[in-house]
Order: structure tokens, then sequence, then C-alpha cells
């Protein structure tokens, strides 16, 4: 090992102390909503967010700009919003959507390093949900080419049922109870058993994102067994919060899948430790403040997205502190994990020759409180608002450079798009 005299001079050292350097995080699941929704979240605050906590590379989702990335002009249109705007580095997934699947090949040729879609309504009316006939065309295409199918894993029907016996008896929506009760985990296991089932038979990587439901853990560990290409991320709301402690009306806490109960959370954190679930992330799907309904606190109107990018890194270890697991364990999880995932792993997730110089200087000693000017997104508004948390990013560095260090952002914008080939 090469101690600090082998060090060739002229070469500029820092001293980090105690500190922990981690390689620079990146975060798959991330809703930039540039171009057409600028309003709601944009490039420039969103990998501004991202560096503050460490984040070197984010992925954006497909359905939340306009126009939605579901063919190679609306990613040209893309890429032109995002010039000299982005403070780390970032990719676009594809989308998959009822009628486009002559689109997606020539998605994949322009360097899209996968595809998202949905089983149920997204909330977007210009991203279509898909059915298990169109997931068929879609994965006829798609088989081959190694490139994953990303999957919003629940289907309309017990989601249907649920509400519309909870409609005929009255139910109060300002309770979280009744929004938990509409979603029931029947509609994550049906549409993870479909995932399951569709990868083992067009012998394709999927991909379930967000998953909430630690039900559908044994269905995953099994199909791995079998040599099923299928992975999965939680993500840090669902490891912090339980629905037990959500006050009515706080629709700040909306997502879908919701967040359940606290056993719950216990078995996700154990699926988690045993590689059940491969990584985390954040879904961060931020809005207008005015789109959470926040004076009706009714949850039917609310939009369903949480805001959280940045902050990963420290929830994930707080959580990680209160049950005992090392510090080891965060690089995989917010690092290798997603940039496997991607396709970015010879140079993103990672400390090794070769890959980008990367990196996160992380205090894991420090405890903070989470305040609006501690977020750098568009809206300071999220359910972690007021949370206690431990460890902090005092520094990010993207290949071999500071872009963030103790709440200043240096330099200019000097993220760039990856592109998988």
């Amino acid at each position: 090992m090469r101690g600090w005299g082998d060090i060739p001079s002229g070469v500029p050292l820092r001293e980090f102390g105690d500190m922990v350097l981690l390689p620079g995080l990146v975060d798959s699941h991330v809703h930039i909503n540039e171009p057409g929704r600028t309003e709601w979240e944009g490039f420039w605050t969103a990998t501004r967010a991202a560096a503050s906590g460490g984040v070197t590379t984010v992925v954006d989702m497909p359905l939340n700009c306009v126009p939605e990335t579901i063919a190679t002009e609306a990613l040209e249109t893309k890429r032109a919003s995002a010039s000299a705007k982005t403070w780390v580095d970032w990719a676009a997934w594809g989308g998959v959507v009822r009628g486009n699947c002559d689109s997606l090949l020539p998605l994949a040729k322009a360097g899209v390093p996968g595809f998202k879609c949905f089983l149920v309504h997204s909330g977007i009316d210009g991203f279509a949900w898909v059915d298990e006939s169109n997931l068929r065309l879609a994965l006829i295409r798609l088989r081959g080419t190694g490139l994953p199918l990303l999957a919003h894993a629940e289907v309309a029907g017990p989601i249907d049922r649920a509400t519309e016996k909870l409609n005929a008896h009255g139910a109060d929506w300002r309770n979280y109870r009744t929004y938990l009760a509409s979603r029931p985990e029947e509609a994550e296991l049906e549409a993870i058993t479909l995932l399951i089932r569709l990868a083992e038979e067009f012998d394709t990587p999927v991909h379930i994102v967000h998953l909430a439901s630690a039900r559908a853990v044994p269905l995953l560990a099994q199909a791995r067994l079998r040599g099923t290409q299928i992975t999965v991320e939680t993500c840090t709301q669902y490891l912090h919060f339980a629905a037990e402690e959500i006050p009515d009306g706080a629709t700040e806490f909306k997502c879908a899948p919701p967040i359940r109960g606290r056993q719950n959370r216990d078995e996700l954190w154990a699926a988690l430790a045993h590689g059940v679930i491969d990584f985390v992330a954040t879904d961060h799907s931020p809005c207008p403040p005015e789109m959470k309904r926040l004076e009706q606190g009714r949850w039917d109107l609310a939009w369903g997205g949480i805001s959280s990018l940045g902050l990963a890194l420290p929830v994930l270890w707080t959580g990680m502190k209160e049950r005992g697991v090392g510090l080891e364990a965060l690089s995989g999880w917010l690092a290798a994990g997603p940039a496997r995932l991607a396709g970015i792993s010879e140079r993103k997730g990672s400390l090794k020759v070769g890959a980008d110089a990367d990196f996160a200087v992380f205090d894991p000693e420090s405890a903070w409180t989470v305040l609006p000017e501690s977020l750098y997104f568009r809206h300071a508004l999220s359910p972690f608002l007021g949370s206690r948390l431990h460890g902090i990013v005092r520094e990010t560095w993207l290949r071999g450079e500071v872009v963030y260090r103790e709440g200043q952002f240096l330099g200019q914008p000097r993220g760039r798009e990856l592109v998988r080939p």
C-alpha cells in the first residue's frame, strides 16, 4: 500500500481526518421533470440537491417531463434542456407505454440505459399504463438487448375494488388509514407475480422499483433461486417512516405504493440485509406545494410523490446505526447497486482504478435536523423536514473536482450525460 511519502511531488493532497470517503452515490430513481414541468423541478435544482447529498449520478424517470421520454425526439429535447444546467452526471430512462413499441429499439440505440413502465395509472395521462398484452409486445422488442425493464409494480384491480368499497362506506379521506387501505398489498403482489412470470418467459432483466410490501419478499427470493433475472429496490421513505406515525391530513407523506406499518418496515430492512432487495433509491417525485392539498389534507386529491433528493445517505445511515449495521454496506446500497442497474458500473458506483473520480466525503458522527434551508430541490416541502438524522456530507467530488463543500456549490455546472453504449 502506498503511503503519503510515495505520492509524486506536485500532487495536491487533502487530509479528511476521521471522515469516511465513499464512492459518489448513484440515485437511479429521480423525477427531474424538465422539460415541460420545470416549475415542479428541473435539472439545475435537482442536480444541486443531489450534489449536496454526495450523489454524483442521477437517472431521470421518463414520465413527468413534457414530452414524456417515449421516443427519440423527446430524448433529444431533454438533452437540449439539460445543457449547462447539471451539477452532477445524469442519464435518462426511456418509457414503455401503450403504442410505443416501435420506439423502443431506436431509444436503446440512442443510449438510454433501460425502460420504465407502469402497471397502473401513472398520474400522468401522457404516460399510459400497460397491461400484460402491452408488456409482451415490449418484451419481444427488448429481448436480447440486455436492457432492463423497470416497473411500477401495482395493478389496478385491487386498488379499484378497495377504493370503491371505501367510498361506498363513506370513508374519511383525511385519514391516512383510508389511503393505506385504498392501495392494498395485493396490488403489489399481483403485479410482482406477473413480472416474475414474464421475466422467466422472455429471459429478460426486470427491475421492481420502490418495493413497499414485504409480503413480496418470498416471491422475489424464490424467483432468484430459480435464476430469474429480477432485481428490486426499496426507497428511503419505506425504511424510515411507518404508517402508525403518519398524521391524518399530512399529505406530504403521500406516495405510491404507500408507506406501510412498522413490522413491514422491519421486514424490508431484513430483506435488504439479506440481499433480496438490491439497493435503495429515493424516488424523488416533487410537485408545486399547492398540489399536495395541505389545506384540505385529503389523500385522494393530493399528488403522490415524496421529495428527498440528497437525503438518502443520512436517512439510511440513521436507520443502520439504530440496527447496528456497519458503514461498509452503504456503498453497495447507494452506489454500486444502482450503478449496475443503469449499466454504468465501469465508471460509477465504486472506488477503483479506471472509474470516474467521484467521491462523497461523509461525516458519520454529526447529528442534525432537516430544515428548509437544508434542502436544495426546488420546493422545500418534504416529510423529512424536522427529522433528526445522523451523518452529513461535507464535500462531493465529480470526476476529480469538488462541486459541493459545506453548503456551497463550487465552480460551474459540469455534469455530463452518461449514454449507455
